[in-house]
């Protein structure tokens, strides 16, 4: 085991390192069965190199334990292997593991750690690691995404690829959890699928020692079979990959070829021309689609400040404000950018037109675009304000974008390489796309965007692009967010300086500006072209010749400064007031003279002299002699922009006369011959007349074949407005298919929904009768004892009211008498979720049967309780009347249970009710014996008659004497008794038993004969 030694730790930020310092750095990510795959990692590590570069190990971990992955992965490597620190850094041929309960992040080299903030659910620092990974090594940052359930990684991923990275992920098959190889794999940014012991090998082959791609690799940059490769791919496609850098082609041939097991690339390329299919997805492979909503959002808050305030402060006239988004993969950029200009418009009450063109050479890209769903993630990216301004969410998860953005945009396809650029625009964002291609592609690119711009528009680049040798087309506006804007004044290009390469079918400057003669532009300032006094620079120009009349213009022909006696050669134009263009004013015979010498002069940077101009002056012709001289920039007298003196000299020679002016008045007539001399003079006459002339139909060819080439390109500019109105109509053909699916899905949920809503009121209509009819009074309470709802005989006892909903129960005092501890209880039973029943009084006398008890969902799902009253009332006075009858009762039997005398009790038909001890003692029946006797089995056969007589009588409530009478035994012995008999009356008057008392006659006495 090599000896652990802390690599060090900086306490103020870290100084930038050297670019030979810069080694390639490894993002691991892993979760649920990642030790498993970082032990077949790195166990799969050659054991006798060193790979030249770090590794940081992010896995998800418990926050409350500590780790013991620092151990574990020690078993398995011979590098030195370290829990982070905060401030630790990174050295290579080192493993670096991230402690519990942090998020970590890179910076200049040195690993920071920051407390994990978020719910432990929300916490994605694979995602926070991966993403400073990509910020601060760029190229040389490799992302690995292993075993794990979830999405983590996936972000980081993206921007790993964006800045030019390498990204891995284990295979699916051999994960123990595939979720988050899966979630990055469906980006389709990957680089190489592979199980963790084949990962080091690969590492290896590219980075090998630390550095950029290997010898090996560096060779296969010329291996002709790239070219062939090129080649299938354009014939299929119609798209050349042979300008992109060859470092992003090699890595997606490399992916291909690993899933097809193919080692050489001859036999990939004879595999491309086998199959069809296989160059397709090869297509898409080469297709970098790494985009995110407001990607490096400093950046895009500087484009706000710096490009949109100005922008619409320009416009504030009205007009329209065109962006286009070349490369805009799925879209996210360009609706970003959309959503920047749509603030500000609503912010300034703009009425400005905003367009949008958004291009990219994946069709599959474009389709996702243009139906503007996007996934759950991008919460992480967009403010939660705008989220919920300008995304809906749809019901299966994920967001649409709003209507109202939607309609700003224009997607297309677009080859960025071949197709012809839009033009007129106010911006151009083209972020992380010049980082994939080649030098010269990048240089024939950047004069492109120069002119597909308006004068002064902007153009965005990403963070680690720039516009190379196209300085001199655009100046910066903010070096470090890559913004920059057109310069409308170039420098001449001197031979064998380095500078842009123009296109091949595009002008570098604007089709206005070069297709038309050079005339007045009203909106210019022409005094705002130098910074010397125009004054004194004219003057000493004008006395270098000893010249008396001249004027100074820009290359457009606007008139800065006049000299000298201009009127007879110049004179005002007609039409707008302020127009100073010296082609404009010049009088007729001089401007076809003038116009050719200002081009040429621009065109060749040398002085250009036209003799013998013939130029009319109120009516008379004058010669002159015109010459346009460049000003020459020196150190005293820099020159913002290129300027030219225009020296008008009237000359002594005659002026050559035009044929159409009619002869002198001494001329000879027509049919008298000429002289020789006269003859001579005519001849050279028409000679000179016949030379203007030729000059004229030169400079009108000239003009003819420019106007051809204006008219081609605009010709092209229409073709591309009809591509993308073609695109538009597409787009609104797909609009009007979904709102036409969209208006049958609302039929029938509409539908559904009024077959629900009718369900719904007669469930309440029952519900509302059925609890009004039961009188019970009802509550119901949620988890904070909230009323959610209450019946209204609940209403008396509590004091609630309709407007109460949503408000604590303690805040309501109830009219129960001796009882406050209705929340405690509350409490108690959600508790222990048992119910509990209570007996309460109210104020005004009335008795309840509280009941506490949990309310629950169908779902069994406790989320509040239920407090029901039922009134008792009656029951607990029928109660207290029942206790008193029965303590009544009580007595009574208590008298006749004790008493001496036999007591009886029979009914209207003599079977016997009751049965005291007594009578048991006196005749030797038991109680139950008796029960089932009538009067005439205790009476004597000769009494019989008699006895039933008397019951008789009493049963008509008549009132009878003591009498004597004779009883039988259960012995079979007669007895002779006392009997007091009375009649038993209930509360309506009728008469319903008899009760005697009976008792032993006395032995002496004689029974009186005949007595019953």
């Amino acid at each position: 085991m090599t000896s652990q030694q802390d690599p060090g730790h900086t306490g103020d930020a870290p100084s930038p390192e050297p670019q030979q310092a810069r080694f390639p750095i490894v993002g691991i990510g892993a979760s649920a069965g990642g030790l498993a795959a970082f032990e077949a990692f790195f166990c799969g590590m050659p054991a006798g190199a060193d790979p030249g570069m770090a590794f940081v190990l992010v896995q998800h971990m418990a926050p409350d334990h500590k780790s013991m992955l620092t151990e574990l992965v020690r078993r398995y490597t011979r590098m030195q292997t370290f829990e982070v620190t905060d401030g630790m850094k990174v050295q290579p041929d080192c493993v670096y593991i991230i402690p519990p309960n942090h998020n970590m992040a890179l910076l200049g080299g040195v690993l920071h750690l920051l407390d994990a903030t978020e719910p432990r659910a929300m916490r994605l620092p694979i995602d926070f690691f991966f993403r400073s990974l990509a910020d601060d090594r760029h190229e040389k940052a490799i992302g690995i995404v292993l075993s794990g359930t979830g999405r983590d990684g996936t972000a980081g991923l993206r921007a790993i690829k964006a800045a030019g990275g390498l990204a891995l992920v284990q295979t699916p098959g051999s994960t123990e959890f595939d979720g988050m190889p899966s979630s990055a794999l469906a980006t389709g940014l990957v680089d190489f699928e592979l199980t963790p012991g084949q990962m080091p090998a690969q590492l290896i082959a590219l980075y090998g020692g630390g550095g950029e791609l290997d010898a090996d690799a560096a060779a296969a940059q010329f291996d002709p079979g790239f070219g062939k490769v090129f080649l299938l791919l354009r014939a299929q496609t119609g798209h050349d990959f042979s300008q992109y850098k060859p470092s992003t082609i090699h890595r997606r041939v490399d992916r291909r070829m690993e899933a097809h097991q193919i080692v050489t690339l001859a036999d990939y390329v004879r595999f491309l021309q086998r199959s069809p299919a296989e160059v397709e997805a090869l297509f898409f492979d080469m297709l970098i689609g790494v985009t995110q909503f407001f990607r490096d959002p400093a950046a895009f808050e500087a484009l706000e400040q710096q490009v949109i305030g100005p922008l619409f402060k320009s416009k504030a006239q009205g007009g329209a404000i065109r962006v286009w988004v070349p490369a805009c993969s799925s879209g996210e950029e360009a609706y970003s950018i959309a959503i920047l200009l749509a603030e500000r418009a609503e912010a300034l009450k703009s009425s400005c037109t905003l367009q949008v063109f958004a291009t990219d050479m994946d069709p599959r890209a474009i389709a996702i675009a243009r139906a503007g769903v996007y996934p759950d993630r991008i919460a992480a990216d967009i403010r939660p304000d705008r989220l919920a301004r300008y995304f809906a969410t749809q019901p299966g998860g994920g967001y649409r974008v709003h209507k109202h953005i939607r309609d700003l945009l224009v997607f297309s396809e677009q080859d960025l390489i071949k197709d012809p650029p839009f033009s007129r625009l106010d911006l151009i964002s083209c972020r992380n796309v010049l980082i994939y291609l080649g030098v010269d592609l990048q240089r024939k690119l950047v004069p492109l965007f120069h002119y597909a711009l308006s004068p002064d528009g902007w153009l965005f680049l990403g963070t680690s692009e720039g516009v190379g040798d196209g300085e001199a087309l655009f100046s910066v506006t903010d070096r470090t967010a890559k913004l920059y804007q057109r310069s409308d004044d170039l420098p001449r290009l001197r031979p064998g300086r380095r500078g842009p390469t123009l296109p091949p079918v595009w002008p570098l400057e604007g089709r206005l500006e070069t297709s038309q003669p050079l005339r007045a532009a009203t909106a210019r300032q022409p005094g705002a072209a130098a910074r010397l006094p125009l004054r004194e620079l004219t003057e000493q120009a004008l006395l270098q010749g000893v010249v008396a009349t001249g004027a100074l213009v820009d290359r457009h022909g606007d008139v800065l400064y006049l000299h000298g006696r201009t009127g007879q050669f110049l004179e005002p134009a007609q039409g707008e007031a302020g127009i100073s263009n010296i082609l404009a004013m010049a009088r007729d015979g001089l401007r076809p003279g003038l116009d050719r010498a200002l081009k040429q002069a621009a065109a060749s940077g040398e002085s250009v002299q036209v003799p013998g101009l013939r130029v009319i002056s109120n009516g008379q012709p004058t010669a002159v002699k015109l010459t346009v001289r460049p000003m020459l920039s020196s150190p005293a007298a820099p020159l913002a922009a290129p300027l030219y003196l225009v020296v008008l000299e009237q000359t002594t020679a005659a002026p050559a006369r035009d044929p159409a002016e009619p002869k002198p008045a001494d001329a000879a007539s027509p049919g008298a011959p000429l002289t020789l001399p006269e003859a001579e003079a005519r001849i050279a006459a028409l000679t000179g007349d016949l030379r203007v002339r030729d000059e004229h139909l030169r400079i009108s060819l000239e003009e003819l074949a420019q106007s051809n080439l204006d008219l081609k390109a605009f010709n092209e500019e229409m073709q591309s407005v009809n591509e993308e109105l073609q695109s538009t109509n597409e787009e609104l053909e797909t609009s009007k298919e979904e709102l036409q699916s969209t208006n049958e899905e609302l039929a029938t949920v509409n539908a559904e929904l009024q077959g629900k809503v009718g369900d719904l009121a007669r469930s309440n209509n029952d519900m509302n009768n059925l609890l009004a009819g039961t009188g019970i009074g009802t509550v119901f309470v949620d988890k904070r004892l909230r009323v959610l709802g209450f019946t209204p005989s609940a209403a008396a006892i509590v004091n609630l009211l309709p407007s109460d909903v949503g408000r604590p129960l303690a805040h309501f005092k109830s009219n129960l008498v001796g009882y406050d501890r209705l929340d405690a209880d509350l409490r108690e039973v959600l508790d222990a979720l048992a119910n509990r029943s209570i007996e309460v009084r109210t104020s005004d006398g009335l008795i309840y049967t509280m009941r506490l008890q949990p309310y629950r969902t169908l779902d069994n799902v406790v989320e509040g309780a239920a407090v029901t009253f039922v009134d008792i009332t009656d029951m607990k006075r029928n109660e207290a009347g029942l206790q008193r009858a029965n303590t009544e009762l009580q007595r009574l039997a208590v008298v006749v249970r004790d008493a001496s005398d036999a007591i009886t009790v029979l009914d209207l038909q003599g079977r016997t009710l009751a049965w005291n001890p007594a009578a048991e003692r006196l005749y030797g029946w038991t109680e139950a014996e008796a029960l089932q006797l009538t009067l005439a089995d205790r009476t004597p056969e000769s009494l019989r008659s008699a006895s039933l007589n008397r019951l008789a009588r009493l049963g008509q409530a008549e009132v009878l004497q003591p009498y004597r009478t004779q009883r039988l035994c259960k012995s079979g012995a007669v007895r002779e008794v006392d009997v007091v008999s009375s009649a038993l009356v209930d509360a309506q008057g009728r008469v319903y038993a008899v009760a005697s008392t009976e008792r032993a006659a006395p032995p002496a006495a004689a029974t009186p004969a005949g007595a019953a």
